[in-house]
């Protein structure tokens, strides 16, 4: 199976992705790259995903997969709180290395959304950027109206 391409698991007309893909991309240097078959965010390294599902610990019963989600690196002091908010999942995987899924719809609350971003942005931006990022304002405290302007 070696050199097959993952299949593609989103569509560009996704109107929550649009709503991600806006937010995400504001940060300084972040850029967007498709792996595994979701678009991911990067600046470089990879900040959030959209897409995602959790491995469901019983052996032989599939996951949930939620195609219209966020997965982040979380904050560690607020990650176990985000996980006992039945939005949030384990997503697979990256579960195990500090991240955390959020289950969207159109009516998610974008702000929230934007304080996600930010929180796994400083985490893996390098400090350069990071700096760049508070010159401008923290993004998180804006994201309401990103993609609406």
């Amino acid at each position: 199976m070696e050199g097959v391409p993952h299949p593609i698991m989103f569509s560009d007309d996704d109107p929550v992705l649009n709503r991600v893909r806006a937010i995400a991309l504001a940060f300084p240097t972040a850029t967007e790259q498709v792996a595994h078959g979701r678009p991911t965010f990067r600046c470089p390294k990879m900040f959030g995903m959209y897409g995602g599902g959790e491995k469901n610990p019983a052996k032989g019963v599939p996951g949930r997969r939620f195609d219209q989600s966020l997965l982040v690196v979380a904050d560690p002091a607020e990650r176990e709180a985000l996980l006992a908010d039945e939005r949030f999942f384990l997503p697979a995987y990256m579960g195990a290395y500090g991240w955390v899924g959020l289950i969207l719809d159109e009516n998610s609350d974008w702000t929230e959304v934007g304080e996600l971003l930010d929180a796994s942005f400083r985490q893996v931006a390098p400090k350069r950027t990071v700096a760049e990022l508070d010159a401008k304002g923290s993004l998180g405290d804006k994201s309401g109206s990103v993609g609406d302007e």
